[in-house]
């Protein structure tokens, strides 16, 4: 049992326990087919069922206001892709042993490595940065058998059964060290000073971020790996998944996004970040339906945010 839960209340306890039986039974039912087939069926129950109801709402809100010239027909077509992925995904974690770049059966392509090997070369460490793109689990898988060492960031699991098994999972496959949201960024540094890597999602609503375009909006963005790769020299690469067929991948490694110079520390933040997600932006629009859209990604104006958020300045482009 999680040592966090001997802190909780019984109710709290228990809810934890239904709710990770729950989730053992689905990992139990797709592990009882093969890999190809529980993606398939996984990407039918996203669609013909999770995707029927209330759980659409917000995607469908996020796409109407990302999209306004596509018809509704379109947008419907984007938010179905978007279930079978998203029910794929949740198959795949029962098979995620079986997903490898290399081996006798690689499931995975990659392309762009010259970019991993340059960014490597400079010996100063980096950020392999990406997004919640078809299966966002595939980077790290790649990272481990490219040889890379470092740490990956996760936001663990709210139910913490689920989050200790998640954890195993990704360090037998992954990167075997793993840091959460919002803990010190002291171990981020450290790692990245011994010239090894982190790696990180930048898609999410970050209530403390400060505001940057995305999709036409102000989104709240995490400035992280701005401030971090700007403050240590590291190189930001950039890393796009797409699915293939069923449970086939291919990973695309991008150019480092260069770093702005003009003299000023905040507006070089804000300017890397605005190019952070410009490329995220730039995927999605790729394949919108093999993107999270179920996210709170934006924010009204008159939404309450956090001190920190309210103090950083908007700076306009």
């Amino acid at each position: 049992m999680p040592s966090e839960s001997g802190q909780l209340s019984f109710s709290r306890r228990l809810r934890y326990r239904i709710e990770a039986a729950g989730f053992f039974a689905v990992i139990g039912f797709f592990r009882m087919f093969g890999i190809d087939r529980a993606s398939n069926i996984g990407g039918w129950i996203g669609r013909n069922l999770v995707g029927r109801t209330f759980l659409s709402r917000r995607p469908l809100r996020n796409l109407r206001s990302a999209y306004p010239e596509k018809s509704e027909s379109e947008t419907a077509a984007i938010l179905n892709t978007m279930w079978d992925n998203l029910g794929r995904v949740m198959a795949e974690y029962a098979h995620l042993d079986e997903i490898c770049w290399q081996g006798s059966d690689p499931r995975i392509e990659v392309s762009g490595g010259e970019n991993f090997r340059a960014a490597t070369a400079r010996g100063k460490g980096m950020i392999l940065l990406s997004a919640h793109f078809a299966n966002w689990e595939i980077m790290p898988i790649v990272a481990r058998e490219y040889g890379l060492k470092g740490a990956v960031i996760v936001r663990p699991a709210n139910n913490p059964f689920v989050s200790k098994w998640l954890d195993e999972l990704r360090m037998r496959k992954g990167m075997q060290e793993q840091i959460s949201k919002g803990q010190s960024l002291l171990r981020v540094f450290s790692i990245l000073r011994k010239g090894e890597t982190i790696l990180l999602l930048a898609d999410q609503r970050a209530s403390e971020g400060i505001r940057v375009p995305f999709f036409g909006r102000d989104a709240f963005t995490t400035p992280a790996p701005a401030t971090i790769a700007l403050k240590l020299g590291v190189p930001i690469v950039p890393v796009a998944n797409r699915r293939l067929n069923g449970a086939r991948f291919h990973m695309r490694i991008y150019p480092p996004i260069d770093p702005p110079n003009t003299g000023n520390h905040e507006r070089d933040v804000f300017l890397m970040t605005c190019a952070v997600n410009r490329f995220i932006e730039e995927r999605v629009r790729e394949a919108p339906g093999e993107w999270l859209w179920i996210h709170k990604r934006w924010v009204k104006e008159n939404a309450p945010v956090r001190k920190r958020a309210l103090a950083q300045p908007a700076i306009s482009g």
